[in-house]
């Protein structure tokens, strides 16, 4: 039974090779529509957008037969006039770089790690941040505490305790032990050997948390007992706000 003009597949596996194609390429990318040359994309052979559209093709195209990448279209038109200009984007810096590494653009990778904003990222925090012992670990586990606690409630508490030397680890001890008894649940970082200070940790903590969607603030901690230093020195009180 044939299939009428009228009625297209959604969708079908190319079979032909690119060669024998038009240079003018019309590109469905993740919804938003572009239309480009074979040469452009192809820019720089090495990447993997290149390898999309070499030899025997790997994409799936439309229901108009339009190549389609499963990706975010938003952000392919600074991938787009890069590769036609080697025009670096100057705005949507986080999400370009994450697609100029999918596509392995390697050029545009290196130069967009140059720029203020990735380069502050990688190099500066996420390099303070290798150095702070189990930090990712710590942040989810403020996450299911604030969670465990957040039955019936608007808001739940985390108590953390961030200490920057081992000086500090030590005389934090009996502090935590107080803690321990009254049954209080504290989230532990540090030490660390890194210029940033304990307010420079609190912000990249925020930080962190809020990227994944919550939202939350921080005061310092004022305990009842047990202290024999400030309290607030060390131990501060995460708030997760859920209504």
């Amino acid at each position: 039974m044939s299939i009428s003009s009228e009625h297209k597949p959604l969708g079908k596996q190319v079979t032909g090779s690119l060669h024998t194609l038009s240079p003018i390429v019309e590109l469905n990318v993740g919804g938003e529509m572009y239309t480009t040359t074979l040469s452009t994309l192809k820019k720089h052979p090495g990447s993997k957008l290149a390898e999309m559209f070499t030899g025997q093709p790997k994409l799936r195209t439309d229901s108009e037969g339009r190549f389609f990448i499963d990706r975010p279209g938003t952000y392919f038109k600074y991938i787009l006039e890069y590769l036609r200009s080697n025009q670096v984007p100057t705005q949507c810096i986080q999400d370009v770089y994450k697609e100029a590494l999918f596509y392995d653009i390697e050029p545009l990778i290196k130069q967009l790690e140059d720029s203020p904003q990735i380069f502050g990222e990688l190099v500066a925090r996420r390099q303070f941040l290798a150095r702070v012992p189990n930090y990712s670990e710590n942040i989810e586990l403020m996450i299911r505490i604030a969670r465990a606690e957040a039955v019936a409630s608007r808001q739940s508490n985390v108590i953390v305790c961030v200490v920057k030397t081992e000086e500090d680890a030590a005389r934090c001890q009996d502090a935590l032990n107080n803690l321990d008894m009254d049954k209080k649940s504290v989230v532990k970082f540090g030490p660390w050997k890194a210029v940033p200070s304990i307010s420079d940790l609190l912000d990249c903590i925020q930080m962190d948390v809020e990227a994944k969607g919550y939202k939350i603030s921080f005061q310092p901690h004022v305990a009842e007992k047990g202290f024999r230093f400030k309290s607030h020195d060390f131990f501060y009180k995460f708030l997760f706000t859920w209504w």
